[in-house]
């Protein structure tokens, strides 16, 4: 029996149960056409399972394994207690992205030196939407929006008069000195209120740190490889880049020593280094500090996501271990909230404290102060630590899965090992395989993959790929890994 149905007249479709083919796939087939061809525009919004079921006399569960096929697919997003939506981004558009690369783009006359150079350099995340297996992402599907827009709410509505005007560039009080207050406790850092400095991440952390701290043709050392938007700061900025390997134990400090005896700044990530993933030994730290006394450089620790280590104590922070006042720590709620949420800070030396703060304020006066009262008020009420502890338990979850999926359909293929803390994984490929190419195959095929060779300014270049997986639910991830399988198939062939 054929069954015709229409909602907001955005589509019509027809089920027919003789055919041989289940309904449910009939229903998948015709949405999925909706979408593709535009008749379903980009965030529209679905019916409930419930009242489609209705319309067209089916059963829930037919619709249900219908929209779960869209959603594994990557063509509707699903939002915890709002329902499901069409995809921005579908998966016939998610070609490769070109993460972190730079690009070169015709710059119209008129433009300064810096506007040239900025115009070239790239820092683009690629895409915004967790497709298999898109790095840097949070769970989205996991964020407890409800309760951060019921916050927001509430502090909107404790705003005063007095607040209205233009506030300290270093942003609201309150805040910094609960930050502080989690830093001591978390990180053992070394810091009052008066040195946390508010930014809208960590790339305006690292604008702001290179306009402070450094002069044209400044030497900078930076891991290599390393990670791409500290490089593309400091060279909008004019400075000399360095790039230092790294080994088993972090930046290789002596190797850094022999090429540039004298740098301004030394960029680092020594919890879990971007983007091999080690992490900076306790020897390793204390030696570079030393040389960091020794020359007047100043140390920038990247702490990008400390806060996901799932087995293990983390070592403590290396600005809690400096007696000279040279390290500068770097952080970030982008991994560990929303990117779009654009929250971030530096932690300075005290002697810095002033001279940040005007500089903030001459950038862009002060932070959106709504934010940072409801990032305030998630941070007091427990549910910011409740929220970090679960995202453990689920990227735990999710790299396990990860990790079953390649050694199930990839193991001969695709190496990778276990990591104690961090949101990616490095995945080893067979020798031979370039992985710039591999990732284009894989873009193609709507994987999102960025090639480990692309991290290094000098060679040799290690061929592999970067995997994420905190944003992947597990369907999700078992249909990237099956994609990537028959890339793999493609790779493993002897060539003609």
């Amino acid at each position: 029996m054929k069954k015709r149905a229409s909602f907001g007249s955005l589509i019509a479709f027809t089920l027919d149960s003789t055919r041989p083919e289940p309904v449910y796939r009939q229903l998948y087939t015709q949405l999925r056409g909706a979408i593709v061809s535009g008749r379903l525009p980009a965030e529209t919004r679905l019916p409930a399972s419930r009242v489609l079921a209705a319309e067209l006399k089916l059963s829930r569960n037919t619709v249900t394994a219908a929209f779960d096929l869209l959603n594994t697919e990557g063509y509707i997003l699903t939002r915890i207690g709002d329902g499901a939506y069409v995809a921005g981004i579908l998966p016939e558009e998610r070609m490769l992205p070109h993460a972190h690369a730079a690009r070169t783009v015709e710059a119209p006359p008129g433009l300064s030196t810096r506007g040239k150079l900025l115009t070239d350099l790239s820092v683009t995340a690629g895409a915004s939407l967790p497709v298999p297996f898109t790095a840097d992402l949070p769970a989205f599907d996991a964020f407890p929006l409800d309760a951060w827009a019921k916050l927001m709410v509430q502090s909107w509505r404790q705003v005063q008069p007095g607040m209205l005007g233009y506030a300290d560039p270093a942003g609201y009080e309150p805040l910094r000195e609960m930050i502080a207050q989690h830093l001591r406790a978390a990180r053992f850092l070394q810091c009052t209120a008066r040195e946390i400095i508010m930014t809208s991440g960590s790339q305006q952390s690292l604008d702001l740190l290179a306009r402070v701290l450094l002069d044209q043709g400044d030497a900078v050392w930076i891991e290599d490889p390393g990670y791409i938007g500290a490089r593309s700061a400091f060279i909008a900025a004019g400075a000399r880049l360095v790039p230092v390997p790294v080994d088993a134990d972090g930046l290789n400090v002596a190797r850094g020593a022999a090429l540039e005896p004298r740098p301004r700044l030394i960029f680092i990530s020594p919890s879990r280094q971007y983007p091999l993933g080690m992490t900076m030994s306790m020897a390793r730290r204390l030696e570079l500090l030393d040389f960091a006394a020794s020359c007047g450089a100043w140390v920038v620790e990247d702490d990008y996501d400390s806060e996901f280590r799932y087995r293990g104590a983390p070592l403590p922070a290396v600005q809690s271990i400096d007696r000279s006042g040279r390290v500068i720590y770097l952080g970030t709620f982008s991994k560990s909230l929303l990117p779009s949420f654009r929250l971030g800070f530096l932690a300075v030396p005290p002697a810095l404290g002033a001279a940040f703060t005007n500089a903030k304020g001459v950038i862009d006066r002060h932070p959106p102060l709504l934010e940072q009262m409801t990032l305030l008020a998630f941070m007091k009420s427990g549910q910011f630590a409740a929220h970090i502890r679960r995202m453990r338990q689920l990227y735990e979850e999710r790299q396990g899965i990860l990790i079953r999926e390649i050694e199930t359909r990839l193991g001969g293929f695709l190496r990778v090992e276990p990591a104690e803390t961090g949101v990616h994984l490095v995945g080893h490929l067979p020798e031979g395989v370039d992985d710039r190419e591999f990732c284009e195959a894989a873009g193609a095929a709507g994987i999102s993959l960025r090639p480990l060779s692309m991290y290094y300014l000098t060679p040799p270049r290690r061929s592999g790929v970067i995997l994420g997986f905190a944003a992947i639910p597990p369907k999700r991830i078992a249909w990237g890994m099956e994609k990537l399988a028959a890339i793999a198939k493609q790779f493993s062939q002897p060539a003609p």
